[in-house]
């Protein structure tokens, strides 16, 4: 009796399963699905470089649009920039996807993962923290923090005898220096201490979203909980939700003694002087005239944290791999930063002349386009849409990718190809689609920080630049091999060789 009941229970499961399948594939392409795992079995065993790989062969086979459905949850995939445009513009499709819920234990509710009237006021108080008065004090942090990696990277070679640099991971301790720095107003010293608490913190909680994006055992809470990656990132999260809080409550006493005035520097006993940093504009302003709890504020510094240090660090590992591969481009950039900046090696970069880096800015851009630092974002639909006369069906999970909308032969001339020029609005013959373009993403969510990262990157550019002729290391026959989660990386280290400059 049981087990008819149970046998009859799971072939009424399969007959639900099946016609949800027919009834959404008649609307929009998609692998043939198995009942319960749906095209789970697609990804099954593979390594993060050949999902990645798998997903561009599914673009290839099924086109601008289509579906998969992993587990019980469906997501479309849109691919063409006329889609895009509908998603992204639209103010009824601001929430995040299901992805995004990963780093819910991080981030709480911050500027990235949070919806509705919560998404709106924080919006609304952050935009001001990039004004570019507050960017032009952020440079002089992204002006030291380079030169810190500088001597490091000169340390390494005359001390260490080091001959080949994995540039990557300098970036990322460079970045993560600057982004701590700018975002609470404090020193770690990753660049000279990668072995700290809070470096090697960072690192976990990296690592396990990175495998919580495509192990489908890590995509449900149930069994995720039960593993020590779950283990790791509790220990991980607790150095540093600890350190933050640390940072609030110190600063918030700083103010209420100070008469809630901001003072030019203030000394913490965690680093040293500091001008006014995200987390002071944080502390300073209010919500329906209340002030943010600390709650509140750790976690928009937390995403500040997240979002403006590995974005960056694969953005500036990418540059150098272009102008490494490039030796005429990177002659351009060195080029215009000797004449904008000057032969004194010892002239800070400013924000007045970082403006002025025309070609090295063409250059970012176009390492972007190729290599975007986010390479896929994602919405949920909360209600049943119409997007270009496909009906998408609530609580569908939509995935658009910067990474192979940027590389359509219909959209861009030798799309494989580096050609930082096609992005001169002056000499190029280009006609480039806005929605084509989209490593910041765009409309209503676009990335609240990108003119703070493009200064970041051209202030670290500068500095290696002005010092270093950068050659690459490896196979320049074949493209390196991509791995697309939360931050576009390489499979294998990218590795450097690099030659001091004498003028």
């Amino acid at each position: 009796m049981w087990l008819l009941l149970a046998v009859g229970l799971f072939l009424g499961i399969l007959v639900l399963e099946l016609l949800r399948f027919t009834r959404i594939m008649t609307n929009i392409p998609c692998p043939l699905p198995i009942p319960l795992i749906g095209n789970a079995y697609l990804f099954l065993g593979l390594t993060p470089a050949e999902a990645c790989q798998r997903m561009a062969d599914l673009a290839e086979k099924f086109g601008d649009t289509f579906g998969l459905f992993m587990g019980p949850r469906f997501s479309v995939m849109l691919f063409h920039p006329a889609d895009v445009e509908q998603v992204l513009s639209s103010t009824r499709l601001l929430d995040k996807a299901h992805e995004y819920s990963f780093l819910g234990r991080w981030l709480n509710e911050g500027l990235l993962v949070s919806s509705g009237r919560k998404w709106h006021r924080r919006r609304k108080i952050i935009t001001p923290a990039f004004h570019f008065r507050i960017l032009d004090a952020y440079v002089e942090i992204f002006d030291r923090q380079s030169r810190r990696l500088v001597r490091e990277l000169r340390r390494q070679q005359q001390d260490e005898g080091q001959e080949e640099f994995p540039l990557g991971e300098a970036m990322h301790l460079c970045t993560l220096d600057a982004i701590c720095e700018t975002a609470m107003g404090v020193s770690i010293d990753a660049q000279t201490n990668a072995d700290s608490e809070y470096v090697q913190a960072v690192k976990t909680i990296s690592m396990v979203l990175h495998k919580r994006m495509f192990n489908i055992f890590y995509r449900f809470d149930l069994t995720y909980m039960l593993t020590p990656l779950a283990r790791a990132e509790k220990k991980a999260l607790n150095v540093l939700h600890q350190f933050t809080e640390k940072i609030i409550v110190q600063r918030r006493e700083e103010l209420i003694k100070g008469g809630g005035q901001e003072t030019a520097e203030a000394d913490v006993d965690v680093g040293a002087k500091r001008k006014m940093a995200f987390l002071d504009i944080l502390l300073q302003s209010t919500i329906d005239e209340k002030p943010l709890t600390n709650l509140d504020i750790r976690e928009e510094v937390d995403t500040f944290m997240f979002e403006g240090h590995d974005t960056t660090s694969s953005a500036l590992m990418f540059f150098f791999y272009n102008i490494a591969t490039h030796p005429e481009a990177q002659k351009k950039c060195f080029d215009e930063i000797r004449s904008v900046v000057g032969d004194d090696k010892a002239t800070p970069v400013t924000y007045e002349l970082l403006n002025k880096l025309h070609y090295v800015d063409l250059c970012v851009k176009e390492t972007l386009r190729l290599y975007p630092s986010v390479p896929l974002l994602g919405r949920k639909v909360l209600e049943d849409c119409e997007i270009n006369g496909k009906l998408i069906p609530a609580g569908t999970n939509i995935g658009i990718s910067p990474l192979y909308i940027g590389r359509r032969e219909d959209l861009f001339s030798e799309p494989n190809a580096f050609k930082p020029e096609r992005f001169d609005v002056v000499t190029s013959a280009e006609k480039l689609n806005p929605y084509a373009y989209i490593p910041f993403s765009a409309g209503p969510r676009n990335c609240i920080g990108q003119k703070f990262a493009m200064l970041e990157i051209k202030a670290i550019v500068a500095n290696v630049l002005r010092h270093y002729d950068v050659s690459f290391v490896g196979d320049t026959s074949e493209p390196p091999v991509l791995i697309a989660e939360l931050i576009l990386r390489t499979k294998d280290p990218l590795m450097f060789k690099l030659k001091q400059r004498a003028y």
